[in-house]
């Protein structure tokens, strides 16, 4: 019997990890489409306002499913700190360096800047938490998935030298990708008892509505008769932040998740990005570089979580 109810106990454990997986894949392959509708909607709006706009939707579309209010505002008076760490980190200090910072290098550098997101995690976590250690097969795997990213990002364009203002914008999205770091940590560390769906409704609507402000000044009144190719690309940049940092929240508050192990997911967004330029984007094909890239991301993810016997020790 003891030996029948500990194999039922690995199994539901093995169950729940499966479904971290599945869930952080699944966030990251909404992510993977952020970048190309960005790009859409610059074509009508600025930086800020769109970001900031794209916010408050977000924010408010989570509201409703949310809690009651009396709860909700509880909640949030409770873990004040960490709602007010990640509206700044996540929200402001993230999106703002990081439409500012892409704006001021090429597409392919700015990609794998971005792409070394996993790593600045690891390194942070590290920092942080003193159970979230870089370990030599963790370290061997991150520099395969960037070495991935460069792959990807070169077969894509070209790498090109430009002007000394491009060291800016690479200090910026650095800057916003230790700031996202931080934030996830934060929220691993500090946000076990608040709602995930308080904590990204109210990060995201009042973030959105500092930037929305911030904007106004920055970059002038903002213009509203726009093509219905704009708003919809409002709408789906709205619901994949919505959805994604909702249920990334969650993942980061299960127990037994490592900060690190989960956003080195992150890494197979270049690999949906890359393919659904190739079915969406006039002129795009596969070229060798980006190939070789998503198979060196793959199968070093494949490797990282081969043995399940042993990752199931290790997460108990």
């Amino acid at each position: 019997m003891l030996f029948f109810s500990d194999i039922c106990r690995q199994n539901i454990f093995v169950q729940k990890q499966d479904n971290t997986i599945f869930l952080a894949i699944a966030a990251c392959l909404l992510w993977s489409t952020v970048y190309a509708v960005i790009k859409v909607g610059l074509q009508y709006d600025t930086p800020l306002h769109f970001a900031g706009l794209r916010f408050i939707i977000s924010g408010m579309m989570i509201f409703p499913f949310t809690v009651k209010p009396a709860k909700f505002f509880t909640m949030i008076r409770m873990h004040r700190k960490v709602v007010i760490w990640v509206t700044v980190l996540q929200t402001l200090v993230n999106y703002i360096l990081f439409y500012l910072g892409m704006d001021l290098v090429p597409g392919a550098l700015g990609a794998v800047i971005v792409g070394s997101q996993p790593l600045v995690t690891a390194v942070v976590a590290a920092v942080m938490i003193r159970e979230d250690r870089l370990t030599r097969r963790k370290i061997i795997t991150i520099i395969c998935g960037i070495a991935g990213v460069v792959l990807i990002s070169a077969g894509r364009q070209a790498f090109k030298l430009g002007a000394a203002i491009e060291m800016l914008g690479v200090v910026m999205i650095l800057g916003a990708n230790i700031a996202t770091s931080t934030s996830n940590v934060m929220v691993s560390l500090r946000g076990k008892g608040i709602n995930p769906l308080v904590l990204s409704s109210t990060s995201l609507f009042t973030g959105g509505i500092i930037i929305y402000l911030l904007s106004i000044p920055a970059e002038g009144l903002p213009e509203y008769s726009q093509p219905a190719q704009y708003w919809i690309a409002l709408l789906w940049l709205s619901f994949v932040a919505a959805f994604a940092f909702s249920l990334w929240y969650r993942l980061l508050q299960r127990p037994n998740v490592k900060v690190s192990e989960l956003n080195m997911w992150k890494f197979i967004i270049p690999v949906a990005g890359a393919i659904l330029s190739w079915i969406l984007a006039p002129g795009e094909k596969p070229e060798l570089l980006t190939i070789a890239g998503m198979i060196i991301i793959t199968v070093s993810l494949l490797l990282f979580y081969r043995n399940g016997d042993k990752y199931l020790i290790r997460l108990k």
